[in-house]
């Protein structure tokens, strides 16, 4: 258990986050969870959070990779204390920030799993209905039109399950999304999933809703609210019938990485993600880079010059 000075800090902090920055729960659990660690780690050397070091940051560090913690993990841990040191200098709370100059872990810029195109196209002609049962042609009709979405916007699961119908513009080719800490955001929908939603909206909603009404775009038989658990389980099933396993996650990923590959800048690939700080966009920078040599290889005059 933290101690009682350490405990008041975390305590305004954490009111800090879910009252002036609005963020979601969860994050703000995580946070408590990181934070929590690291205060104990310092009671064990006598120490608080407020007079915390700069080597008491490196030894955190150093001890979470001994005990095998992966390098994402150890960078989320480290951003969750450069916030709370953030908030301690501004609040005046302490002079000096202990976080300041240390590297974020190399692992946090390895690129997250993603689909290649073709293993997209893949996952999308390989889901057909269960059985000729019109249930089952309904629950395929709306499971395309789910993994459409998720890969033309990048959408979290949370995100997907949460759009309500008046949230859909179709016809201006858009959908608005309530994302972390509940910001709004409007997300572009490509042509095939226009298309897709057309065909769930005009046969299978209705069908589904087996004369149920909801506010919401996706849910399951008789307007029941999808739950987490089930969109992954149907994203799972999906992929591994065209011979992947991967998770939404993957297809939020995806629709990233070939926006990137395909020549998108990290501005915009960081509003359809999104992302508060564009420092969390970066890990796609790679392969900015990657195309940026492509296309000088092939077109600068002298670039292969002998």
């Amino acid at each position: 258990m933290p101690s009682e000075a350490n405990s008041r800090l975390l305590a305004g902090f954490l009111d800090y986050l879910k009252i002036e920055k609005g963020l979601a729960p969860l994050t703000v659990s995580a946070y408590t969870t990181d934070i929590g660690q690291f205060a104990s780690f310092l009671e064990k050397r006598k120490r608080t959070l407020s007079n915390a070091r700069r080597n008491d940051v490196r030894d955190f560090i150093q001890q979470l990779f001994s005990n095998q913690v992966d390098g994402r993990s150890v960078g989320r841990k480290l951003s969750a204390l450069r916030h709370l040191y953030r908030y301690l200098l501004l609040d005046k709370v302490i002079e000096h920030d202990p976080t300041l100059n240390i590297d974020t872990p190399k692992q946090w810029k390895v690129l997250p799993k993603s689909l290649a195109r073709d293993e997209i196209e893949s996952m999308l002609r390989s889901l057909h209905p269960a059985s000729n049962r019109k249930e089952a042609e309904v629950l395929a009709a709306r499971d395309r039109a789910m993994l459409e979405v998720f890969y033309a916007g990048a959408l979290r699961v949370s995100e997907i399950i949460g759009i309500k119908l008046e949230d859909l513009k179709l016809d201006l080719g858009y959908v608005l999304v309530r994302g972390k800490g509940d910001k709004e955001r409007i997300v572009p929908l490509g042509r095939s999933a226009q298309d897709a939603l057309t065909s769930y909206m005009s046969h299978s909603r209705v069908a589904l809703a087996a004369g149920k009404t909801s506010p919401l775009l996706f849910f399951a038989r008789g307007g029941r609210k999808l739950t987490r658990q089930r969109v992954w389980q149907m994203v799972r099933q999906v992929s591994v019938a065209a011979g992947r396993n991967a998770s939404p996650h993957m297809l939020r990923h995806s629709c990233a990485t070939h926006m990137v590959e395909n020549g998108a800048d990290l501005r915009t690939v960081q509003t359809i993600l999104g992302h508060a700080d564009i420092g969390t966009t970066q890990v796609y920078t790679h392969l900015a880079l990657d195309r940026l040599k492509n296309v000088y290889q092939k077109h600068h005059p002298r670039a292969k010059a002998r």
